[in-house]
C-alpha cells in the first residue's frame, strides 16, 4: 500500500514520507498565499480552494487565514462559512455538509499518535519499522451545523444535522442531530425545539 492508501484505510502511516510531504506542501503553500489575499478577491480565493480541496460547494466562503494539512482530504458543501483561523488537520477525510457555519479559531484534527513515548519516534513489529507513526480517523459534520468559536473537533467524530456546538468545546465523541452540546469534553445539554425559533424571542428582534 502507498502511504496515502494507508491513511485512507485507517492504518499507521509515515507522515514524513516524500509522497505525503509533497501533498502537504501544496496545501501549506496555498494556505500562505490565501492569507495574503484581500476579502474582495473572491474569485481568486475560490480558485485557490478548488485547486487544493477534495471538493467545495457553491457559495462557500472562508474568511482566512486558513490552514489545511492535506486539503485534498477535505470536502465542503454549499453555503458554507468559516471565520478566522479555521484549521483542518485533514490526514483522514473531513466531510462537511451544506449550510455549516464555523466560528473563529476552530480546529478539526484527525490524526493520532502512539501513547508510548518512544513509539512516537518509531517502532518495529514483525520486522517492519514504522517511522514517525500516525494513524487518523475521519470527521463528518452534517448539514446545518453551527460550531462556535474556539471549538476543537477530534478524529472519529460525527456531528449530526442541525447540531450546535458551544464555544470552547472539545468534541471527542459523536453528537446527535438537533441538539445543543457544550463543554470539555463536549456533552449534549438539550434538544433544539420549536421554542428556539426567533419569533419566540421578541427581546432579540
Amino acid at each position: 500500500m502507498t502511504q496515502e492508501e494507508k491513511i485512507l484505510a485507517g492504518k499507521v502511516f509515515d507522515p514524513v514520507s516524500p509522497e505525503l510531504v509533497a501533498i502537504k506542501r501544496k496545501a501549506h503553500n496555498m494556505c500562505v498565499d490565501y492569507g495574503m489575499t484581500h476579502e474582495d478577491e473572491a474569485e481568486k480565493r475560490r480558485a485557490m480552494l478548488e485547486d487544493v480541496l477534495g471538493g467545495i460547494g457553491e457559495n462557500a466562503r472562508i474568511q482566512g487565514p486558513v490552514f489545511f494539512n492535506y486539503g485534498c482530504h477535505t470536502t465542503i458543501g454549499n453555503n458554507f462559512f468559516a471565520n478566522y483561523n479555521f484549521t483542518v488537520q485533514d490526514d483522514a477525510p473531513v466531510t462537511i455538509g451544506d449550510r455549516v457555519n464555523i466560528g473563529p479559531n476552530v480546529t478539526i484534527t484527525t490524526p493520532f499518535h502512539p501513547l508510548i513515548a518512544e513509539e512516537r519516534i518509531g517502532f518495529e513489529v514483525d520486522g517492519i519499522y514504522y517511522n514517525h507513526p500516525c494513524y487518523a480517523k475521519p470527521v463528518v459534520i452534517e448539514d446545518g451545523v453551527w460550531i462556535g468559536a474556539g471549538v476543537t473537533i477530534c478524529g472519529g467524530v460525527t456531528i449530526g444535522q442541525g447540531a450546535v456546538i458551544g464555544a470552547g468545546s472539545v468534541v471527542t465523541r459523536d453528537i446527535p442531530a438537533n441538539t445543543v452540546a457544550v463543554g470539555v469534553p463536549c456533552k449534549v445539554m438539550r434538544p433544539i425545539t420549536e421554542q428556539d425559533r426567533m419569533k419566540n424571542h421578541p427581546e432579540l428582534l
